[in-house]
Parts: structure tokens; sequence; C-alpha cells
């Protein structure tokens, strides 16, 4: 089917929220390239037949929908693998029920309100808040565990710890500095990291997170920056948790949550 001019200029559009869409996907399936192989899978559809957009709907909302057509008809699979914390995810995440997980990333991190959830989802705003209460009680409830922050900015990190704290979680140290971080984190292993991008020496959150993962293998590692666009350019790999600021506190309590559920996240290299 040919498009028209209005259908290319959409298309256009929706490129734009492409980076954000494979960011929800690899969250959603836990892997890098199953998540990119859905939103590629999701553009494919659209190209094939722009008819089938529903452009009722703003731009974002309309890809984030025809993604999960996609979703439902492969019956929502999650990335299979065999061993390693990738298959502890796997077995975690079966036990949430249908729906939970995605209503939850689609409020909490990619920003929907209920109305645009119900309509990616194709179901009414009353079970959408239902998903999300569902989500953030099994996630939460499910396990504690020690956080790592490194955060340069003192009010932004005590608010981390305080979020954190009161999640049931312990922090095991703030880091202001790359070689703060490394002293941190090696003195005592962390099961998560909560990591801004630049820290006060103009040193590197990333090569702090890489580092340790380096020492220990892989933690769940979460990044927070004020400049998301600058990490979501298609170039491998890339953060799976990666949280804008301003940040809101229900995403990083969301984030938190998930992360120690599913005892992984894939974290960006240099």
């Amino acid at each position: 089917m040919a498009t028209s001019d209005r259908d290319i200029n959409d298309m256009d559009v929706l490129v734009d929220h492409l980076p954000y869409l494979r960011r929800y996907a690899r969250a959603l399936t836990g892997s890098q390239s199953s998540g990119d192989a859905y939103a590629a899978m999701t553009l494919e559809a659209i190209l094939e037949d722009p008819q089938g957009l529903d452009l009722s709907l703003s731009a974002k909302v309309a890809l984030f929908s025809a993604f999960h057509q996609i979703w439902k008809s492969v019956g929502a699979p999650v990335s299979t693998e065999e061993s390693g914390l990738k298959a502890t995810a796997q077995k975690h995440l079966a036990k949430l029920n249908e729906n939970t997980r995605e209503a939850l990333l689609l409020h909490t991190v990619e920003e929907f309100n209920s109305v645009e959830i119900a309509a990616i989802m194709q179901i009414d705003t009353d079970e959408v808040d239902k998903l999300i209460t569902t989500a953030r009680s099994d996630m939460e409830d499910a396990i504690a565990g020690n956080v790592l922050i490194i955060e340069d900015e003192a009010i932004i990190a005590m608010d981390l710890e305080a979020l954190v704290a009161d999640m049931g979680h312990r922090v095991t140290g703030v880091a202001q500095t790359y070689e703060e971080a490394l002293s941190l984190g090696k003195s005592d292993k962390p099961d998560l990291i909560l990591a801004d991008i630049q820290l006060a020496d103009n040193s590197s959150g990333i090569d702090a997170v890489n580092d340790l993962l380096a020492h220990y293998g892989d933690i769940p590692a979460i990044f927070i920056t004020a400049f998301p666009e600058r990490l979501l350019t298609g170039e491998r790999p890339e953060p799976t948790f990666l949280i804008a600021k301003p940040y809101r506190q229900d995403q990083i309590r969301s984030a938190v949550s998930q992360a120690m559920f599913f005892s992984s996240t894939e974290t960006l290299g240099v």
C-alpha cells in the first residue's frame, strides 16, 4: 500500500518516539536484543500498513498501541535465557499477574496517564489503575537488598537515599565521584546501583558502574541523567533502566522495585 504525504509526515513524528519505545520494550522483555526486535517489528508493521495506525491518538500513544497489538499477538513472551541473572528475571516475571508489568512501566517510566495506557493496552481505565496497584505491591514486597547511590548533587542524593530506605532497602553509601564509587562499591557489595552519568569531578558514573561490574559480575544498575536522549542513540549497548532528571519519586520506586525483583538490568557500556 502506497503511503500518502500525511502518512510520511506521521512516520517522521513516530521515529522521534522510537528510542522511548525501545527503552520500554527492553525493560518489558528483560533483554536489549529481544526488546529491539519487537520495536523493529512494530515499525515494520506500521510501514507495511500505515493505515492501521490509529491517528485519533497522539503519535507516541499510537506507536505504543501498535507495539502492544504485536506484543499481545505473540503471547507477550519474555527473553529465554538458560542461566544467570536473566533466568532469575524470567522466573520472577512469571509470578506477576498478566499485564501488571506493562501497565506499571507505561505509567511510571514512560509517563503515560491512565487514559493513555487504556488506549495502548485496549482495556478500561479502572483496570489500568488496578494493574498498577497490583504491580507495585507485588514488586515492592518481593525483595529487599543493598543499594549504592552514585550522585554528586547533595539534594538529589538525599532524596534518593530516603526513597530507597523507605522501600526497605539498605543504602551502602553515597558516592560523588568515580573514585568514591569504586571505594564504596568494593568495600560493601551492592545488589543494585543508582548512578548519575556525570559526577562532581567530571568523572563518569558510567565508568564507575562498568568497573564495579567488572569486579563483581552482573549487578543491576539504573542510570539517572538530565539528558536521556544522549544515551538512547541506537548504539549498543544501552541502559535498560534510564530515568530523566527531573524525575518523579514514583519513577524511582518503580525502577528500583523492578531491578530488585528481576535481579537484572542491562547496563550501559562505553
